[in-house]
């Protein structure tokens, strides 16, 4: 028995390690975009696709068109929206002439509605220098600038901000950090500057920032056309094209509110899970990855403590101990980083237990057939 438990703490134990130690060196060089830049202001076109947003679409216009240290251009396309979205920003394009509404094209098939809206803004941008920005995001005052000065520093084709994620609903709380946790607990970013292998790339499909002779050459939305998950497709085509991408810490620029209601939280987790973790490549070695180090030191440590931790060795303890530890560096790493709840971060192995329902039962679905819906319109998992 004692050797049994032994085998079990010290799996526990490295799974826990790889993140932990993968998010202390990762948040060293995961940083925040440079200051404002000095010299006349870029001129920028800021590219938003909007269905259905009128609750949200003044407010990002207000904060887009309060950007500093840019020249821009504000595009709202108007994807078939069935509500006021198109009359809101027609009226504030009678009121400023930085604002342009594009009416959206009947979407063809083999397209995602969000894919195709994105191509289009780009085809009806007049500056060379696009940031694509999701309705739910706010982004401050110097965000745009900033962003589009890490593209300038990094030197690469493709940059992604990850703006704070702001939580409202149970869901939400509970697994929206877990965004944050997956990108610096699990990708290398460092060996990822280093290596422009698809395999690598990263991103956020709230927040891209690219220019037009990168976007052409690497194809644009049209190779992502059918892909429900811009923000890992994307920087993949880019990078298959022989591209450079890179990602930037959006915190303290941006902030996002992604979901109104749990429902939406798993329904938008399901809709992207079988084109990142969720697909049959990758759930198996994520599940033995998450589950072995984020939840089984907890069940175990547990189950020692429900018992005095009778019949096990000194050697157990401690191991148990100390792979519960790593467990919730991570996830109390990023809380402070990025300014999440640490009470959510208590909640880590619950969160990660949901998570992975999520993806299987996502992963279930593509298997059976079943299509989903997402803002009125029917999809099927890629």
């Amino acid at each position: 028995m004692t050797t049994v438990v032994l085998g079990i703490v010290w799996v526990g134990l490295v799974l826990a390690a790889i993140p932990a130690l993968l998010t202390i060196a990762n948040l060293r060089i995961f940083q925040s975009p440079p200051p404002l830049p000095p010299g006349p202001p870029p001129r920028v076109s800021v590219l938003v696709p909007a269905r259905n947003e009128a609750a949200a679409i003044g407010r990002l216009m207000d904060d887009v068109l309060a950007s500093e240290g840019v020249e821009l251009e504000l595009v709202v396309l108007d994807d078939a929206s069935d509500d006021a979205t198109a009359l809101i920003v027609s009226r504030r394009a009678a009121e400023d002439s930085r604002v342009r509404l594009v009416p959206g094209r009947p979407l063809p098939d083999g397209w995602c509605g969000k894919q195709h809206a994105c191509w289009q803004l780009a085809a009806d941008a007049r500056h060379d220098t696009w940031v694509f920005l999701d309705v739910d995001v706010s982004p401050a005052p110097d965000a745009v600038a900033r962003a589009v000065a890490f593209l300038d520093q990094r030197g690469v084709a493709l940059v992604s901000g990850f703006p704070r994620q702001v939580t409202y609903t149970v869901l939400g709380w509970l697994l929206l950090p877990l965004i944050q946790f997956l990108l610096v607990g699990f990708l290398p970013i460092a060996r990822a500057r280093q290596v422009n292998a698809p395999s690598l790339a990263a991103g956020c499909g709230q927040l891209f920032v690219t220019r037009r002779g990168d976007y052409e050459r690497a194809g644009g939305h049209a190779t992502i056309r059918a892909s429900l998950h811009d923000g890992v497709k994307l920087p993949r085509a880019y990078r298959r094209a022989g591209l450079g991408t890179d990602i930037f810490d959006a915190t303290g620029i941006a902030s996002c509110r992604m979901y109104a209601t749990s429902r939406d939280v798993w329904r938008g987790l399901s809709k992207n899970a079988t084109e990142g973790i969720g697909t049959a490549a990758t759930i198996v070695p994520f599940t033995i990855l998450l589950g072995g180090g984020q939840v089984m030191p907890v069940v175990v440590a547990a189950a020692g403590l429900s018992r005095g931790f009778a019949g096990w060795s000194r050697w157990s303890v401690a191991i148990a101990v100390f792979g519960l530890i790593l467990a919730f560096v991570p996830r109390l790493l990023d809380a402070v980083r990025f300014r999440q709840g640490f009470a959510s971060a208590a909640c880590h192995p619950l969160g990660v237990t949901v998570f992975l329902v999520i993806q299987w039962l996502a992963l279930a679905s593509k298997w059976l057939g079943l299509r989903t819906s997402w803002r009125g319109r029917s999809l099927r998992p890629q």
